[in-house]
């Protein structure tokens, strides 16, 4: 308290001086139409200004919400897409089982993505408690992003498909010849196809799609545009591919669930045992 005496014996003119300039300030604003207007106009507008940053900033706030949701819906969608398609076939085909739906979606978001390496890799926010394990394929709207390498209880690394050990079967989408995406490290939006027979015909501009032909991704995923074609004697030597997703900026995916995987490796790994 006798801080705050000291304070004001110190600064009493000064203290004084400030409160007569108010005084006076207010009684010209009172008595005077024009001023009091500006006055109020302008106090308006800085509360207006106030009040439009709080709403940009709650809007802000609100969004990451929203997005989760519009994300959680997007991810209910796909299944009750999947579960439609598996009900169509059950209709067209009797050997199928009723309501057997074979894909699920699960969301995540990314926390980390790699894309300036040669072997880069992502993270996502979903592990082994939500139901995560290796070798489920990851997306998102636009297209394929990776695949999972490695799990813990609440994250998980994706094995990007900009990454020299990365090698995803793919197709042509108007025809039914195969050949394995792969990327030379140049380019984050350019990858390569390979595999590719040479009596496949192909034209810049062809959509390239996953192939189907392994348990991480269903048929018809988009990939890319062909871009780029080099070919000697009748062989492709090259076939540049442009992503339709941008690499670097990935944002939410959906990991694919193929709940026949392991009936499939199963029996696979049995044909080869067979087969030595």
């Amino acid at each position: 308290m006798q801080h705050f005496f000291n304070f004001i014996v110190k600064y009493q003119y000064f203290l004084l001086f400030l409160l007569l300039e108010t005084f006076a300030f207010s009684l010209t604003i009172y008595n005077n139409s024009y001023h009091k207007s500006v006055f109020i106009n302008s106090t308006n507008q800085i509360a207006g200004g106030v009040l439009k940053h709080l709403n940009n900033f709650e809007s802000y706030i609100d969004l990451k919400l929203n997005n989760q949701l519009l994300l959680k819906e997007n991810t209910e969608l796909k299944n009750k897409l999947e579960f439609l398609k598996t009900q169509k076939a059950t209709v067209l085909d009797s050997s199928y089982l009723p309501f057997d739906q074979k894909y699920k979606y699960l969301s995540a978001t990314v926390i980390r993505n790699e894309f300036t390496k040669l072997n880069n890799y992502l993270t996502i926010d979903k592990g082994t408690l939500d139901s995560v394990k290796i070798d489920l394929g990851v997306i998102n709207e636009k297209g394929i992003i990776g695949v999972v390498n490695n799990t813990s209880k609440k994250y998980a690394t994706v094995i990007s498909i900009l990454n020299q050990k990365s090698k995803i079967n793919v197709k042509l989408k108007k025809t039914d010849y195969f050949g394995s995406l792969v990327w030379d490290g140049q380019h984050y939006n350019i990858l390569q196809l390979i595999d590719l027979p040479r009596q496949a015909l192909i034209h810049v501009g062809d959509t390239v799609v996953t192939g189907g032909q392994s348990t991480i991704f269903p048929l018809g995923i988009p990939v890319g545009r062909i871009q780029y074609i080099k070919t000697n004697n009748n062989y492709y030597t090259k076939i540049d591919i442009k992503l339709f997703n941008d690499m670097s900026a990935i944002g939410h995916v959906y990991l694919i669930i193929n709940k026949d995987s392991n009936e499939i490796k199963t029996l696979e790994n049995t044909d080869n045992i067979e087969h030595h």
